[in-house]
């Protein structure tokens, strides 16, 4: 049977009666896919409400598009990719038009190649690329019918690919039972919910399909429409006996059609001879089942295919040229339901005898279906289709095979291993909470030592990046203390994430407890990651904490800088770390926390690469948000707004809180230099409320920061105030070191302002001391400055002409320019204009490339006050970008194609040329050497 022809029979009547809504709905996607744009529509109903009639009424509509269809079928709900495999089968000759990482993702999971795991949003990436591949030349149609039962991995791909479709030309339609999980949840489809047909489409719907009878009473008509509820299936099954509603009794609500409609069936069911109900029982049992197969499990099983005929004969089933299956799912879950149980599992363990060995992932969940307790062999039937599911990267599928392996084997040491892995599975596969409770089972089974130590590793794991923090700190912890004697490897490297998990959680003495217990064990260890782990968690923290050291700064960052060298130094050490999702951050983490020019700066980006390459979208959001923090302190405030904004939307997809929120805070910060007060209170206020739930007290604190730089830069003096000695109080309470976060300087110069000088000497000795000890020029410059501000007039030049020498060493011109804003104020007050005036205008050039508005009028006012009226700026068209305009923008003026593009963003390359269209309209251009200018860093 060819799929690309499965499964397009309509489950109920041609003529739609009453859809006069729908019909215009569905002819609206259609004729946007004609002029190229994209549409969602998710049909919501309940069972016989006339789903699948749209659909094909949608289908005999499309004239000119290319059909794309699939049905969801429950049966094949553990099949790995199945639902994907239909779709997208007439589709799999474009695949050479995709980039070469994404075909063979995609070719892996649909088993037409020996797969590789990766992240389960890289089968996303390659399923819309190839969608758009496929509508290149004609519109597309994609029609999806029961997708409450398309298997979980095509879901999550299909989903992602769904969300991306803007220009393509191509108009997707799903139908789904209402009450069902399916893709259609945790999207932002448009969803139709269909409801029951009115009192006049009833009655045309019961004298087009009831009895030839012309004599329908209007009480009888009423009692059937509230009987049904106006659901067409119930009508159509029902009104060819009317009478029959006197068999309900009084009505007040309608009936379950569920239970009626199936009632009606069973009965039908049960009046044909005894073996064609047990041949129905087969089919039933069997699902999506091609003819030669039952024909060989009907022999098996002592039944003639030929029994079908009188079922056929009274519309229970239908019979194709390849294919039995059943009129509706309903007549299927009747069949079934109505069986015995040893019945039904004689009739699976028939079908996991005859099936062929290219079937083995289905035979293995037959074999599961016929056992009765606990069965060795099913057990390791289906933890072999699991390990095949995960290969594939169907991480749905592979989680259920694995937990109903749980439940089939005799083994009780086999219990928690197999929770573990189904754990780890729905892990990746993003069903976090799944996650959560499966691990809590296989805490209560005996396991050995190795197992209990991954239990704890993935527990703590999956805690820091939900919350509460604290408590994936706790567990990572005692997970490493567990396995310390007899793997050390494993236990540095899981003290290395509590100490990451600590760092966002400003948990300054776990990371110290940490830090002392891999010290504890570092030289028991053999393998290449423990030396690189231990370096990178003494290094950070030293920085963040101090660890009681006056240079413990000093000394971590030179720990870090030893991380950057073994990995720089060591081809296999960042193979192995790019090759596990969750390490692969690790790569770009040292030179990020060093935030130095040239140290490391090819392992970030080869950490960039890989995760674009392979679509790895669970680690982006951390990538994306440190790569932004490093071009918001230098002079690429572009990249970095984009960078958030990619970072927010990743992380919300992936259901990343911790990333989340990082990234939340990281982009109000740059939105309160640049002045979006609307928008930096608004990301600030989520940040922090994310921060508080889940214990992410970094995340506070750079809100806090955020809102403090607002009114700094608004001139609210007062409330600024207020709120860098809320951030700093949070510091104080938490011990944490690191100078860098210290708003010191800026509270420097709001006693300066308010008339409390000597308040300003003493945050100014504090921080002098702490800048010194950690000997970096960033902290430096901004001592430098404070005390310039602070000095007498036959000193503070001095003080000035340092902290620009010591900016020199680093690239955030931001701070360059406050320090020149304050040596023009400065000289000012002391009425060298003329040499003012040099300062600020420096100074307002800066903030007007970066976008900083507030201190660029700042700048305009001190210049004024020099007697120089500054050329207003213009506001920059670069700020009417969407997020997604400036990240195409930015890719294609650094020289990316826009295949390249596309993939770098997950869109698709229509969509790159959308977007860029108006990206051009904006800026009033017309060629990519243009926009290569206009955002080079010279002019920003």
């Amino acid at each position: 049977m060819d799929p690309a022809t499965h499964n397009r029979r309509p489950y109920t009547h041609r003529v739609l009666v009453g859809r006069m809504r729908e019909q215009e709905l569905i002819d609206r996607l259609i004729d946007d896919a004609r002029l190229s744009r994209s549409g969602v529509l998710g049909l919501s109903g309940e069972v016989g409400s006339g789903k699948s009639s749209l659909l094909e009424y949608a289908a005999t509509r499309a004239s000119g598009l290319e059909v794309l269809r699939a049905r969801g079928v429950q049966s094949e709900a553990h099949i790995p990719f199945a639902g994907l495999f239909e779709l997208l089968l007439p589709a799999l000759g474009a695949l050479e038009r995709i980039s070469t990482p994404q075909r063979e993702a995609l070719e892996g999971a649909l088993a037409l190649r020996p797969a590789v795991a990766r992240d389960r949003f890289a089968i996303g990436a390659a399923t819309l690329a190839l969608f758009a591949a496929y509508s290149e030349d004609v519109p597309v149609i994609v029609l999806l019918d029961d997708a409450q039962w398309i298997d979980g991995s095509s879901a999550d791909a299909l989903r992602f690919a769904f969300r991306r479709l803007v220009v393509d030309g191509i108009a997707v339609l799903i139908a789904t039972r209402h009450d069902e999980a399916s893709l259609l949840d945790r999207s932002d489809f448009h969803i139709h919910r269909i409801e029951g047909l009115d009192r006049t489409a009833t009655e045309e719907l019961v004298r087009l399909h009831g009895s030839p009878r012309g004599d329908l009473s209007e009480g009888l008509l009423n009692r059937m429409h509230l009987g049904t509820g106006g659901n067409p299936l119930a009508l159509i099954e029902l009104s060819g006996n009317p009478d029959s509603f006197a068999d309900y009794g009084p009505l007040d609500r309608p009936l379950s059609v569920v239970t009626t409609i199936g009632q009606v069936y069973f009965d039908r069911y049960a009046a044909l001879p005894e073996a064609t109900r047990g041949l129905l029982l087969l089919i039933a049992a069997g699902g999506s089942t091609r003819f030669t197969l039952l024909q060989r499990a009907a022999q098996r099983a002592g039944f003639d295919v030929r029994d079908v005929e009188p079922a056929e004969a009274i519309g229970l089933v239908t019979i194709g040229s390849d294919q039995v299956e059943f009129r509706h799912p309903l007549i299927r879950s009747a069949v079934y339901a109505g069986a015995a149980p040893d019945q039904r599992r004689a009739m699976h363990r028939v079908f996991a005898d005859v099936l062929p060995d290219t079937e083995v992932d289905r035979r293995a969940w037959h074999l599961a279906l016929a056992a009765l307790g606990t069965d060795a062999a099913a057990s390791s039937a289906l933890e072999q289709a699991a390990l095949r599911a995960r290969e594939r990267s169907a991480y749905n599928v592979a989680s259920e095979a694995f937990e109903r392996a749980t439940s089939l084997t005799p083994f009780d040491s086999d219990r928690a291993s197999l929770l573990l892995r189904s754990a780890d599975n729905a892990w990746l596969a993003g069903s976090a909470r799944r996650a959560v409770g499966l691990l809590d089972l296989a805490l209560d089974e005996p396991a050995y030592a190795d197992v209990t130590a991954s239990i704890a590793q993935l527990r703590g794991h999956v805690a820091a990046r939900l919350g509460p923090l604290h408590q994936g700190i706790t567990i990572l912890l005692d997970g490493a203390e567990l396995c310390a004697d007899a793997d050390p490897d494993r236990a540095v490297v899981m003290l290395a994430e509590a100490v990451n998990a600590a760092f966002y959680g400003c948990d300054t003495a776990a990371m110290k407890f940490a830090v002392s217990r891999i010290e504890a064990i570092l030289a028991l260890c053999v393998g290449r990651l423990a030396p690189f782990f231990g370096a990178m968690a003494q290094g950070m923290t030293l920085i963040f904490s101090g660890q009681g050291e006056s240079d413990g700064a000093a000394k971590g960052a030179e720990r870090i800088r030893e991380a950057v060298r073994l990995a720089e130094g060591d081809e296999g050490l960042v193979t192995e770390l790019l090759a596990d999702p969750r390490l692969l951050a690790w790569v770009a983490m040292g030179p990020l926390w060093l935030r130095e020019i040239g140290s490391g700066h090819d392992l970030v980006d080869l950490a960039m690469d890989t995760a674009r390459q392979h679509s790895a979208v669970g680690v982006l959001p951390f990538l994306l948000s440190h790569v932004a923090i490093d071009a918001a302190a230098a002079h690429r405030w572009d990249e970095a707004r984009s960078g958030f904004h990619e970072a927010i939307a990743l992380s919300r997809e992936a259901e990343q809180v911790t990333d989340l929120a990082f990234a939340l805070s990281g982009l109000a910060s740059l939105e309160a230099r640049a002045g979006n007060e609307e928008w930096c209170r608004m990301h600030a206020d989520e940040a922090m409320r994310l921060g508080r739930s889940h214990g992410l007290v970094l995340s506070e604190i750079w809100a806090t920061g955020a809102l403090a730089d607002l009114e700094f830069g608004l001139g609210n003096a007062a409330q600024a105030l207020a709120l860098y000695l809320a951030k700093d109080a949070i510091l104080q309470a938490r011990s944490v070191a690191d100078v860098d976060l210290s708003p010191d300087p800026e509270l420097v110069e709001l006693y300066l302002r308010l008339g409390q000088r000597s308040q300003a000497i003493v945050r100014l000795d504090g921080y002098n001391a702490r800048a010194r000890a950690k000997g970096q020029p960033w902290a430096l410059a901004r001592a430098a400055r404070c005390r310039a501000v602070l000095a007498p007039a036959s000193e503070f030049e001095a003080f000035f002409s340092e902290s620009l020498a010591l900016h020199a060493h680093t690239p955030d011109r931001f701070e360059l320019a406050r320090t020149h804003l304050a040596y023009g104020a400065r000289l000012r007050r002391g009425r060298q204009r003329t040499r003012a005036r040099d300062h600020l205008r420096i100074c307002l050039d800066i903030f007007d490339s970066l976008g900083a508005e507030p201190w660029a009028q700042m700048a305009r006012h001190e210049l004024a006050a020099t007697g120089e009226t500054a050329r207003p700026r213009n506001p920059s068209t670069r700020e009417q970008l969407t997020p997604q305009e400036l990240q195409i923008a930015l890719l294609l003026a650094n020289g990316r194609t826009t295949r390249e593009a596309a993939a770098t963003c997950f869109l698709s390359p229509k969509t790159v040329e959308y977007h860029l269209r108006s990206v051009y309209r904006k800026f009033g251009i017309n060629t990519r050497e243009q926009l290569a200018q206009l955002l080079s860093p010279a002019t920003r």
